[in-house]
């Protein structure tokens, strides 16, 4: 699979130049509104003494790192203010493969969400791929049975993208043990935590292993995919793997000196002050777009995944696989634009992925079920 250019872009242009009206299921941009904490934290901000414009500490305002610290049981200096959950992974996974002694293989998914297979890539790792179960849950056993003493990275995302399988905690558990097997680093993305609707979700911190760098972001979470704010909790410094959190303090700040400082103050202000009803109003509004979807790809005749976590579904219709011109047929004859299969690896190459993030989901679904029904 060619993971060189990750194809959401493509996509996405191909979309906005149709000549027709199309419900854009591509993207992961929540619809909904960020809780008003945040808009408040921002236009209080704007208002801020003329020191509060300048660089803020290069891993992340202290109140933030404190703040994500006590929120997932760790001490604050294994901590790092990312831009966005992506740099996270990057430096995670950079790290591993810097690592004196390891080797240069990266474990992945099949399916997998195409920024980690075009970082591996992009770094010129080995990639290797394990290939999910049909509810998109991953064997721990396939796991071992594809690691070796060549692999410095084994990278996991739960909830996930695009299957919606949430991983029980004895997978996550098993996991961080095959990365501490074979001395590599389990690089568990998280960044759809608070999309759970199965209630056992448990991040991958939990396994108290050396061996697990857990990365988040504030985008999905809280609705701001464009102010940019993630996080990566690194191993302890005192631990065998703790050269990894100061070799990512400075390749963070070579290539970025530093985050958003407002940005950083913001989602500071609402993780303090946002309710919880805020992420069940959001969980729930995800929950009913997924019945009204599924319900519709039922009366087409569609095989569909029911997601247990995130907000995506993957879709196989009769005869139309996953491949980008049948995306590009899709916009232009039904006016449903939505992810092929193909790009997220072999195994689902005869799916469609679409993002439940528009209220027009069940419109979408219809369309979909008119014309290949």
């Amino acid at each position: 699979m060619d993971y060189e250019t990750p194809q959401f872009f493509r996509v996405m242009q191909y979309a906005a130049d149709a000549d027709r009206d199309v419900v854009d299921m591509v993207s992961g941009n929540p619809d909904w509104a960020p809780p008003e904490p945040l808009r408040e934290g921002l236009r209080d901000y704007a208002d801020g003494d003329v020191s509060e414009f300048q660089y803020p500490p290069s891993v992340g305002l202290t109140e933030l790192r404190t703040e994500i610290a006590d929120r997932r049981g760790v001490d604050r200096s294994r901590v790092i203010v990312t831009n966005g959950a992506g740099e996270a992974n990057h430096l995670a996974t950079t790290g591993a493969l810097e690592r004196a002694g390891t080797g240069s293989e990266v474990i992945m998914t099949d399916p997998v969400y195409p920024y980690y297979a075009g970082r591996a890539n992009l770094l010129d790792a080995d990639a290797t791929y394990v290939p999910v179960d049909e509810t998109g849950q991953l064997d721990p056993a396939d796991v071992r049975a594809a690691a070796s003493d060549g692999t410095a990275a084994i990278v996991v995302n739960s909830p996930n993208n695009p299957t919606g399988a949430v991983y029980p905690p004895e997978t996550v558990e098993a996991l961080a043990g095959i990365a501490a097997e074979r001395d590599a680093v389990l690089v568990a993305d998280e960044v759809y935590d608070h999309y759970d609707f199965t209630g056992s979700f448990e991040s991958a911190l939990s396994a108290d292993s050396d061996h697990v760098v857990a990365t988040n972001s504030f985008s999905k979470t809280l609705a701001i995919t464009g102010l940019r704010v993630g996080y990566a909790v690194f191993p302890p410094e005192d631990g065998p793997l703790g050269e990894l959190v100061e070799r990512a303090r400075t390749r963070h700040m070579i290539q970025n000196v530093t985050g958003s400082r407002p940005a950083q103050a913001a989602v500071l202000r609402a993780l303090r002050e946002t309710p919880p009803e805020y992420y069940e109003r959001n969980r729930e509004r995800l929950g009913e777009r997924i019945d009204r979807f599924t319900d519709a790809l039922d009366a087409s005749g569609a095989e569909y995944t029911t997601p247990g976590g995130s907000f995506y579904v993957m879709a196989r219709f009769d005869g139309f696989p996953g491949t980008m011109d049948n995306v590009e047929r899709l916009i232009d004859e039904a006016g449903v634009a939505g992810m092929p299969g193909e790009a997220f690896g072999e195994s689902r190459a005869d799916w469609l992925r679409f993002a439940l993030v528009s209220p027009r989901v069940e419109e979408a679904a219809e369309r979909l079920a008119d014309y290949l029904g």
